[in-house]
């Protein structure tokens, strides 16, 4: 097997293996970690449609994991997708409306994060045994909801670590916060701030790139590493789950050999979207890349106009995992479109800084070919949360309904009718209160808890483990601190 190697997004004089880049988390130069040469997949969808979840995982991630011995990433694979998740499928395909739902959701804190972040900590624990690093690793985490209780969830205890999450204190669901601040584990600490989630992202990422910071943290006995999705290792586990709804759809002779998809994304910070393309890179035959926006439309504009331009409100919406104006991963992407051009991406980056936006050149806007672009607001998402559950009372969250409607709005203008994959990103659970006052009237006075009893009824079946007995559990976390102040509270934590 060909070794696969990384490199930066804005340099070409390091090249690093896939520990190195797992574990420093952000490149030297603040760019994201890609691999230097895609690897391809020697065997045939006929093959592949007889693995399993664990098993397809395995075999896609040895492709880009290559320095992992086999023993070490079977090890990560089978203890991060075991009894932990509800469904024996890992992440089932459930046909409706005319679509394929792919419910990332039933993992420990129903959302699609678990997918990557319940194998992060097995994959950065291994890193670091790889490379002899002594020094203990600090995770830095800014969240929009969920990512945070995942990256939690998975590094709990985990000798070795500390994580420290950053989420925008008015700008979770009650669920999501409730989920965070009552986390378990001695080496878990949680912060709010007094900002949106591109605050947080800012912060972490100015603290990556500090390096007299970075020096002060590392003469106390610590590292920095992450568990966003700017982290390659949480990237590429997201890359299976394409392939896995794929295998299905062909394994239940619902497409033929080859046929093309179309995938539908929710998409915030382009990490999710950005697998699946990824993913088509390694084979997978996608017709369409759908990317779903709410009323934060950056991406929107970007796809229509090949203008990247952050001037404009930030607005909170009922789809809060979607509420970004500065999508990290987007960078990923440029760097694929601008045919490897570290120069370029430097520069469209110092744009971004300096001037709040940048324009792509004709070139590169023609790599966008294969995206389509769409927003809705929060009246038209509730508006799909109904029309969905009153036609087949299938249940779907805020996030999910906007990729659902954004889908909708694809179709009536093209009139394409490849078979679609929608990736349902969380369980309708995380967000009781827009789905419940979706459906039906007269729940504004119960509060987020009372709702998610009145979920369980309208669907007759089990409130999921990750939230039963949320609202009784001890808050443990009160920290909070103003968007200057990160730097400031990740060493207050980590000097006690």
């Amino acid at each position: 097997m060909k070794s696969c190697f990384y490199k930066s997004t804005r340099s070409n004089d390091l090249t690093i293996t896939s520990s190195e880049a797992i574990v420093k988390g952000l490149g030297h130069d603040g760019g994201l970690y890609i691999p230097v040469k895609f690897p391809r997949l020697e065997k045939t969808f006929d093959e592949l449609k007889c693995m399993n979840y664990r098993e397809l995982a395995f075999y896609i991630m040895k492709k880009f994991l290559t320095d992992f011995s086999e023993e070490e990433l079977l090890y990560c694979v089978n203890n991060a997708y075991d009894e932990k998740f509800e469904s024996k499928d890992i992440a089932p395909l459930v046909e409706s409306e005319g679509v394929h739902f792919l419910e990332l959701f039933h993992g420990p804190t129903l959302a699609f994060k678990d997918m990557a972040l319940s194998i992060l900590p097995y994959l950065l624990k291994t890193a670091s045994k790889r490379l002899n690093i002594e020094k203990e690793i600090v995770i830095l985490t800014a969240t929009s909801g969920d990512t945070g209780k995942a990256a939690l969830e998975g590094f709990a205890d985990v000798d070795g670590t500390k994580i420290i999450v950053f989420f925008p204190e008015d700008g979770v669901s009650q669920i999501q916060k409730r989920q965070m601040v009552t986390q378990r584990g001695k080496n878990t600490f949680v912060v709010g701030i007094e900002g949106n989630f591109d605050d947080a992202q800012r912060g972490v990422k100015e603290a990556f790139a500090d390096i007299e910071f970075n020096k002060e943290i590392n003469d106390i006995g610590y590292m920095f590493s992450s568990a966003n999705s700017i982290n390659i290792g949480r990237l590429v586990p997201q890359i299976v789950y394409y392939f896995y709804a794929y295998l299905n759809l062909l394994g239940e002779e619902k497409i033929s050999q080859d046929e093309k998809i179309n995938v539908v994304v929710p998409t915030g910070n382009f990490g999710n979207i950005l697998a699946a393309y990824y993913a088509k890179k390694l084979g997978l035959p996608i017709n369409k890349f759908i990317c779903a926006s709410n009323n934060n439309n950056v991406l929107y504009d970007f796809i229509n106009t090949g203008v990247y331009d952050i001037a404009r409100e930030f607005k909170k919406t009922i789809s809060p995992s979607m509420d970004i104006l500065i999508s990290s991963n987007l960078e990923r992407f440029l760097y694929e479109i601008s045919g490897n051009d570290e120069n370029m991406i430097n520069g469209l980056m110092k744009d971004l800084k300096e001037n709040g936006k940048y324009e792509i050149s004709n070139k590169m806007k023609e790599g966008l070919k294969d995206f389509y672009g769409g927003y809705i607001d929060d009246k038209k998402t509730c508006e799909t949360i109904k029309e969905v559950y009153d036609s087949s009372k299938y249940l779907i969250d805020t996030h999910t309904a906007v990729a659902y409607a954004v889908y909708k709005k694809y179709k009536a203008e093209t009139g394409d009718k490849t078979k679609t994959i929608i990736a349902s990103t969380a369980s309708p659970y995380k967000f009781t209160r827009s789905v419940m006052t979706s459906i039906k009237e007269g729940f504004e006075n119960y509060s987020d808890f009372d709702l998610v009893r009145e979920m369980s009824k309208l669907t007759n079946k089990d409130m999921p483990i990750g939230i039963r007995d949320l609202e009784n559990k001890e808050i443990l976390h009160n920290r909070k601190c103003k968007k200057d102040e990160m730097k400031s509270t990740i060493s207050n934590i980590l000097n006690k």
